[in-house]
C-alpha cells in the first residue's frame, strides 16, 4: 500500500524584503529515504531548512512534516525532527557527555534514560574516549559528530542535515557519510543540503537542484546526469600528425580537439558501441595511440550546466 510522503512542500515561497529567495517551490521526501538539495550560494537551500524546521515561517505556500503542518502544529513537527546545522551547535565548556545529558532532559527524558541514550549515542559515534572531555578540546570532525549526535538524542523519525561536513577532512567526512547511511539503513528520513557534490551522489535517492529561488531539476544521480551530456571518449595520441589525421578523417565525430595535449574528444553512447567504432578506425589508420579514457557525466557537469553561475546580488547562504 502506497504511503503519503513524509514531508510534502507546496508552492512554498519567501522573501527577504525585494530579495526573493523561493519562488514557488514544490518538492516531496517519501519515508526512509533522502532528499539532497543542491543549489548556489544563496539559492534559498538554509531558507529551505529553517521553514521546515520551524524556525521561519513562509510567506505563503504549504509545508508538512509528518502531515503536520510547519505553521499551525510547530509544535508536532518539533517532536518528529531532529536539526544539524551548518555550525556546531553545542556548548563547548561541557563534556561531550554532558552536552548529550543535558539535551536528554530537555527533551524530558527521566534522567537515567537521558544518561543511558548518551552512552549508545556516544558508542555509536565513537565519541566514548572523548566523553568526559570538554567540547572546546574536540577536533572539527568530532564537534559535527556530537552535533549530529546531538540532534538524535529524541531518536527522531525525520532529520535535516545543513552541510553537515562542509569544513572537514576527507577522513572525517568518510566517517560522517558512514554515520549518515546508517541512519538511512534504519529506516530515518532524511532531507541534506551540501555543497559536495560526491556526498549527495554517494548518499541521496532523490536529488532536487534550485537555482533562483526555483526547482530547476530533480531525479535521481543518473537522471540528471543523463540530462547534460553523453559519455566522453578522451584519446591521447602519441604525435602531432596523428592528432590532425583524426582532426581531418574523423571530422563527423570528433567533438574537440586539444592540440597542446594532443588529446581528441569524442560523445558516445554508454552502450560501448561507439567507443569499439572508433577504436578500430583508429587501428585501421594506424594512428598511434597513448592513453584511452572514459569521462561519464558527473554532478558537477550537471551543477555547472543547469545553475546560473553568474554572481547573484543575494546575501550569503548562512544568512538564506
Amino acid at each position: 500500500m502506497h504511503q503519503a510522503p513524509v514531508i510534502v512542500v507546496k508552492d512554498l515561497v519567501k522573501s527577504y524584503g525585494d530579495n526573493h529567495v523561493l519562488r514557488g517551490i514544490d518538492l516531496s521526501v517519501e519515508r526512509g529515504t533522502m532528499l539532497a538539495l543542491l543549489g548556489p550560494n544563496g539559492a534559498g537551500k538554509t531558507t529551505m531548512v529553517r521553514i521546515l524546521s520551524t524556525l521561519l515561517k513562509p510567506d505563503s505556500g504549504s509545508v508538512t512534516v509528518e502531515g503536520n503542518d510547519v505553521t499551525t502544529h510547530a509544535e508536532s513537527v518539533r517532536e518528529v525532527i531532529g536539526l544539524t546545522g551548518q555550525s556546531a551547535a553545542v556548548d563547548e565548556l561541557l563534556t561531550g557527555r554532558e552536552n548529550l545529558v543535558m539535551m536528554g532532559r530537555l527533551y524530558r527524558l527521566t534522567a537515567k534514560s537521558a544518561a543511558e541514550r548518551a552512552q549508545e549515542l556516544l558508542e555509536e559515534f565513537d565519541l566514548v574516549d572523548a566523553a568526559e572531555r570538554p567540547v572546546k578540546t574536540y577536533s572539527g570532525g568530532m564537534r559535527r559528530r556530537l552535533d549530529l549526535a546531538v540532534s538524535l538524542i529524541a531518536a527522531p523519525p525525520v532529520i535535516f542535515l545543513d552541510e553537515p561536513t562542509t569544513g572537514l577532512d576527507p577522513r572525517s567526512r568518510l566517517v560522517m557519510w558512514d554515520i549518515i547511511q546508517n541512519l538511512m539503513d534504519k529506516g530515518t528520513t532524511i532531507l541534506l543540503t551540501t555543497q559536495y557534490l560526491e556526498e549527495a551522489d554517494k548518499l541521496a535517492d532523490t536529488i532536487v537542484l534550485i537555482d533562483g529561488g526555483r526547482v530547476i531539476a530533480e531525479g535521481t544521480a543518473e537522471q540528471l546526469k543523463a540530462q547534460v551530456g553523453q559519455d566522453r571518449l578522451v584519446i591521447t595520441v602519441q604525435t602531432k600528425s596523428g592528432l590532425k589525421h583524426i582532426q581531418t578523417t574523423m571530422k563527423d565525430t570528433v567533438a574537440n580537439i586539444d592540440t597542446d595535449a594532443l588529446k581528441a574528444t569524442f560523445l558516445v553512447e554508454g552502450d560501448g558501441t561507439d567507443i569499439q567504432a572508433i577504436l578500430g578506425t583508429l587501428k585501421k589508420k594506424k594512428i598511434p595511440v597513448a592513453s584511452i579514457d572514459i569521462h561519464k557525466p558527473t554532478l558537477d557537469d550537471v551543477f555547472l550546466t543547469l545553475t546560473d553561475t553568474k554572481p547573484q546580488q543575494l546575501q550569503e547562504e548562512g544568512d538564506l
